[in-house]
């Protein structure tokens, strides 16, 4: 029996749920597939999945062997592409799922310099914004950026940054009808305002003592990347988190303002499987999210 063959089809069926769709990612036929879990099985002695009309899953013996076989498979990939190149590290498809926003504003624009440093890397990246549990063997992520506290038991969470929220305007909308000195001077501020952020926004003073301003503007827009916008234009004064808007700080596009009243942001953090070793390839992306997200 070809062990590796039958590891790789066995981890295919449990990240797939399903002999078809198995079958279907590897290119091979559903008999073939049915077949190679049935030999597997049987050389093993121990069922490996529970069997239904509409489910497949594993058994608990099924879920322990997934968790070894997925080990074993990586480390050989790790071992051949050490072989072949030396540098485990710059070789592969990484495969990831990042909010819109922090894609765009921050991750895309620095890419050129990580695929330049490793050329036989490529990135597949996809975006979404939803917080809702994922399961990133399933779905063929390696890793995933999210915004938020994550609590899940499936996956390592690896903070890379807990931002302050801020508040920013353009230069000529703050010329035009003056820069707040506290708070309460929002109100009579056109003040735009998002799903995610809504028109109440906390501050909080030296002693930390908090304040919540219910604030009033013309527009409410569904999208961090709208709000950025409607600052630049010079709409109003938006809130957001600082990754958001740190290129046009830097480019002068927007000025921050109320900094001594700022809060703490929501944490981005990176996770990834908590039972599949990490290869080599996903690690220096690791690192590169890490370098990038650096406030300073």
């Amino acid at each position: 029996m070809n062990k590796f063959l039958a590891l790789s089809v066995f981890t295919r069926v449990a990240e797939n749920g399903g002999f078809t769709a198995a079958a279907r990612k590897l290119g091979m036929s559903v008999s073939a597939v049915t077949k190679t879990i049935t030999r597997l099985e049987d050389e093993l002695g121990t069922q490996l999945f529970n069997r239904t009309t509409r489910q497949l899953s594993t058994t608990d013996y099924g879920q322990e062997f997934y968790e070894r076989a997925v080990q074993i498979l990586s480390d050989l990939e790790d071992a051949e592409l050490a072989l072949q190149r030396g540098n485990v590290a710059t070789r592969g498809r990484i495969r990831a799922l990042v909010p819109l926003s922090f894609g765009r504003v921050t991750l895309v624009p620095e890419l050129p310099s990580f695929l330049k440093k490793y050329p036989d890397i490529s990135i597949d990246l996809s975006f979404g914004d939803s917080n809702k549990p994922i399961d990133l063997v399933a779905e063929g992520y390696d890793i995933a950026v999210r915004t938020g506290n994550i609590s899940d038991s499936r996956l390592i969470t690896r903070m890379l940054i807990r931002s302050p929220q801020v508040t920013v305007a353009s230069p000529a909308y703050l010329k035009a009808h003056g820069i707040p000195k506290t708070p309460e001077d929002l109100l009579d501020h056109n003040c735009i305002t998002g799903n995610r952020s809504g028109p109440e926004w906390r501050f909080a003073d030296a002693k930390g003592r908090e304040t919540i301003i219910h604030v009033k503007g013309n527009a409410n827009l569904n999208s961090g990347d709208a709000l950025r916008e409607a600052a630049v234009a010079g709409l109003g004064i938006i809130r957001g988190t600082w990754w958001l808007v740190r290129k046009d700080l830097e480019q002068g596009h927007v000025q921050s303002i109320l900094t001594d009243y700022a809060v703490e942001g929501a944490p981005i953090s990176v996770l990834y499987p908590a039972n599949r070793h990490l290869p080599a390839k996903v690690r220096v992306f690791l690192d590169f999210l890490v370098s990038i997200t650096k406030m300073g």
